[in-house]
């Protein structure tokens, strides 16, 4: 049984608070005494008694606090109240605390503090927590409530603005939504074909792609109105003049019913929505594409951006996938036919969403668990480099790649491959120019942005102040007057040793005058 704390710490909202256990003759009575006392607050109040009370200073204070306690750190706050309100002889106290990382690091910044995280701690925990409005109403504090409302809010504000799986997150509702269009779109395109098949059900099988066949439904709407305008659009649609011909031919002879106007209007707005959908779609992939290239570049080298995505998703987020061993992401996607094979003890799976890769089409029916087993290999050292590397790159990816196709190719062959610790040194001699190369387009787009910033506040700084240009102006006429003065110095400064000249010439003149006089 452990040993009774003789103080708890307890950490709010507004602050911390110590409490003091006390003493009992019979320690194996602790933990029945507290579970029975925790409903009743007079009988708690008697076992438990606050010591000691610091409220934060502000928001701030109380938001850093909680940032280090989450973290299982120390503040520098809580370790001055605890030097400062624990009795100064430490070996002989046991300070119960609810986590355990916070213990040892108590344990380790006050020497001979005993901090026990178990046994009867956790109950004593639970009753302050409960009854705490009651313990603390002669300590000085605000509203309990308000407190815990917008420190909750502050604290989370804060995990969500810093998260680091915020670009895996876009991913990972990306290609949710790219699925969710999928079946949507198929389904909406079957209704579009069976409806307006009544009118004309021969343009299926002239036109079997979906999406065309949505776009020429619209622009034909009614057959017996098939005009140059109409054929027109139809060449754009399909680029195949002799298609076009002979779905002109084909609405001429066709044996569909006829629609009236108002069912081929409802038919038109829907076949348009589905088109602009099919169109979302497109757009939809090739951010997924670009978000792929900038998350995890190595791995939608190797594997593709989709498959790469659905990786991502499935596993919950890019670093949850680098942890995930390659057994692992070799089945993932495949979990109920995993543990079916372990519960009728029948073969198991060999791939699960790899098997959406074109290498596994590629290999033959022998080889396609190595094949599936090699990728996983693969993939997995493709995440854990994008995850974990500073500036991500796709070089790795394309060695990687290169290494699956070798595999592919000792298989049908029997040519051996190259080594990996080769490839991988080539790889890190590339990945390091490129990873140059980034850095610097970096450092160009920032100064860009920099200069971008600076000429937007000095174009709101100039309409801002438009009335004082516009009275400094007369001043700037009267220093133009005045600018000659001022641009004198270095002409007066000249100009001083040009007297001094002068009065030598006149000396000599004199003296020369005087001279032809005497004479």
């Amino acid at each position: 049984m452990s040993e009774a704390p003789s103080f708890i710490l307890y950490e709010h909202a507004v602050g911390y608070a110590l409490f003091k256990v006390k003493e009992f003759e019979d320690i194996g009575s602790i933990l029945p005494e507290v579970e029975q006392s925790i409903n009743d607050v007079q009988r708690f109040s008697s076992i438990v008694k606050a010591h000691a009370f610091e409220p934060f200073k502000n928001t701030e204070a109380a938001l850093d606090n909680c940032n280090y306690l989450s973290e299982g750190l120390v503040h520098p706050d809580l370790l001055n109240f605890l030097e400062a309100n624990l009795p100064k002889k430490k070996k002989k106290i046991t300070l119960g605390v609810g986590d355990s990382k916070l213990s040892g690091s108590i344990g380790e910044q006050i020497e001979g503090l005993k901090c026990p995280f178990t046994g009867v701690v956790p109950e004593i925990l639970r009753g302050i927590r409960n009854h705490f409005a009651y313990l603390s109403k002669d300590l000085p504090h605000h509203s309990l409530p308000k407190a815990q409302l917008s420190l909750g809010h502050s604290y989370s504000r804060g995990k969500v603005k810093f998260d680091v799986h915020r670009v895996d997150n876009m991913v990972i509702q990306s290609i949710a939504l790219l699925d969710q269009l999928d079946k949507d779109i198929n389904l909406f395109g079957m209704r579009i074909r069976e409806w307006y098949s009544y009118h004309y059900p021969e343009l299926f099988k002239c036109v079997p792609d979906q999406y065309k066949y949505i776009r020429c439904a619209s622009a034909i709407m009614d057959r017996k109105n098939l005009d140059e305008t109409v054929v027109e659009k139809l060449k754009e649609i399909i680029e195949d003049d002799e298609k076009v011909a002979e779905i002109v031919e084909l609405a001429r002879t066709s044996m569909g019913m006829e629609i009236s106007e108002m069912d081929l209007l409802n038919i038109e707005h829907f076949s348009n929505r589905v088109a602009s959908l099919i169109e979302y779609r497109q757009r939809l992939h090739q951010y997924i594409k670009d978000r792929m290239h900038s998350c995890a570049p190595s791995l939608s080298a190797l594997i593709g951006e989709q498959v790469g995505a659905r990786l991502i998703s499935h596993a919950g987020s890019l670093t949850n996938l680098a942890k995930f061993p390659a057994s692992t992401i070799q089945i993932l996607g495949a979990e109920k036919a995993l543990f079916r094979a372990l519960k009728t003890r029948s073969n198991t799976p060999k791939y699960g969403l790899l098997f959406h890769s074109s290498f596994i089409g590629r290999a033959s029916a022998k080889n396609k668990g190595r094949v599936s087993r090699f990728l996983a290999n693969k993939c997995t050292i493709a995440s854990r480099i994008d995850c974990f590397s500073d500036v991500p790159v796709e070089t790795f990816g394309l060695h990687l790649r290169q290494q699956v196709e070798d595999r592919l190719k000792y298989f049908e062959t029997g040519e051996i491959p190259r080594k990996n610790l080769e490839v991988m040194k080539e790889a890190l001699n590339e990945a390091g120019e490129v990873q140059q190369k980034v850095l610097k387009k970096k450092k160009k787009a920032l100064k860009r942005a920099k200069k971008a910033e600076a000429a937007l506040a000095e174009a709101g700084e100039a309409e801002n102040g438009n009335g004082v240009v516009e009275e400094e102006l007369p001043k700037k006429k009267k220093r133009k007057t005045s600018e000659p003065a001022n641009e004198e110095p270095m002409e007066q400064n000249e100009n001083v040793e040009a007297p001094a000249s002068e009065k030598k010439k006149k000396k000599k003149k004199r003296a020369s005058a005087v001279d032809e006089e005497e004479e």
